[in-house]
């Protein structure tokens, strides 16, 4: 594992369009149809990453706080399953499953959802607006694996509730940190 920050992406930027499959129901997904009313949140993530596993319970009590509130969350994995198995499509259904995963998980294969983007991390969190415009991206919160902070999924939280709240999100906004993406060999 390479500990890796996000890159921070220019806040302003527009959301890129994709078209993903969810290994869990083998639907092809058009960002159109996941988008919120109210925001939308991306997250890269995988199975294998103990920074993912290690703030996954929280993320999904999060995503089921603010679903009904407007905000949609969608998962992507964009890691080399040869390399790394335990991230593998089916890895992922199984996972999705299990953990009951309000929200879909999608297989980036090619890596070019990542890239435009500019994923760097898992997990790697951007949010945006009604209007599909990038107003947050960073960590989920303070906390490490191995570390005493706990997982309160404050940065995040704190975004989402000033972008619902139509108050300005705080500054300034701190990158997450993760393993980095196991990218395709060029």
């Amino acid at each position: 594992m390479v500990l890796t920050p996000s890159v921070m992406t220019p806040l302003g930027s527009a959301l890129p369009a994709f078209t993903l499959p969810e290994p869990l129901t083998g639907t092809q997904h058009p960002h159109t149809s996941l988008l919120g009313p109210q925001a939308t949140v991306v997250i890269f993530m995988c199975n294998h990453c103990p920074f993912v596993v290690h703030l996954l319970d929280a993320l999904l009590a999060t995503a089921r706080t603010y679903l009904p509130r407007g905000v949609a969350f969608i998962g992507i994995s964009a890691n080399d399953p040869h390399s790394y198995p335990d991230d593998a499509p089916e890895a992922m259904a199984q996972l999705a499953q299990s953990a009951d995963f309000p929200f879909p998980y999608l297989y980036d294969a090619s890596q070019s959802v990542a890239r435009a983007f500019g994923a760097a991390c898992t997990p790697d969190f951007f949010v945006y607006d009604s209007q599909q415009t990038l107003v947050y991206r960073g960590r989920f919160d303070a906390s490490r694996p191995g570390q005493p902070t706990p997982v309160d999924g404050a940065d995040l939280t704190t975004a989402l509730e000033s972008l619902l709240s139509d108050r300005p999100i705080p500054s300034p906004q701190l990158p997450s940190m993760g393993c980095n993406i196991k990218w395709l060999p060029q």
